[in-house]
């Protein structure tokens, strides 16, 4: 009997009409994968703080997204905080992607602003975050800036009237003491905001 050839990455065939743009799944050492020069987006004390209590509690549960250049490098398109929170010779799951430079630009560009579009269920979120435990304080404030019953984020809705604030800003020497202070005050109860000026 007579082996079949696998089909190239190319010539993929799929019984969707979408083009399945993956080639595969891959573990990489950290220090292997190419930062995206392009990459626009920031990552603040309480994201990295989140991230890291999701790793320590889970593990790793998505891959990252990368695509191969000229001289065979793996560029990120998703995942930079999670490289960057990982050990250099932790390996990462990354799913390989068959795309130009100019396509990878695009799933760079649109790829958060997607996710964000969805509209919370706050009586979901309610549910959930009666069955969800968590030891880590970043992962407790990501937790309570969740929305609530009542709450509202739509699009379409009219801007919150706020009530009288009583705020405090602190001015910290560096982002380690910012991230130290912000996971303290976050596990005394206090609402806390980061502002890096």
């Amino acid at each position: 009997m007579t082996a079949r050839k696998a089909p190239s990455k190319r010539t993929r065939r799929s019984t969707s009409t979408v083009r399945d743009r993956i080639v595969g799944l891959e573990r990489v050492r950290a220090r292997d994968l190419t930062a995206n020069e392009k990459n626009w987006r920031l990552h603040p004390p309480e994201q990295r703080a989140a991230l890291r209590g999701v790793l320590q509690e889970i593990g790793f549960a998505d891959a990252l997204l990368a695509r191969r250049d000229d001289d065979g490098n793996l560029v990120l398109i998703d995942g930079h905080l999670r490289r960057e929170e990982s050990k250099p010779d932790d390996e990462l799951p990354v799913l390989v992607l068959d795309v130009t430079e100019d396509e990878a630009d695009k799933i760079l560009l649109t790829l958060d602003p997607l996710a964000s579009m969805a509209e919370p269920d706050t009586d979901a979120i309610a549910k959930l975050l009666e069955t969800v435990t968590t030891e880590s304080s970043g992962v407790k404030a990501l937790l309570m800036s969740l929305p609530k019953k009542g709450s509202s984020r739509s699009r379409d809705s009219n801007p919150p009237v706020w009530e009288h604030r009583y705020d405090v800003v602190i001015a910290c020497k560096d982002e380690r003491e910012q991230e130290q202070l912000y996971n303290r005050l976050s596990e005394e109860g206090y609402t806390v905001r980061v502002l890096t000026l």
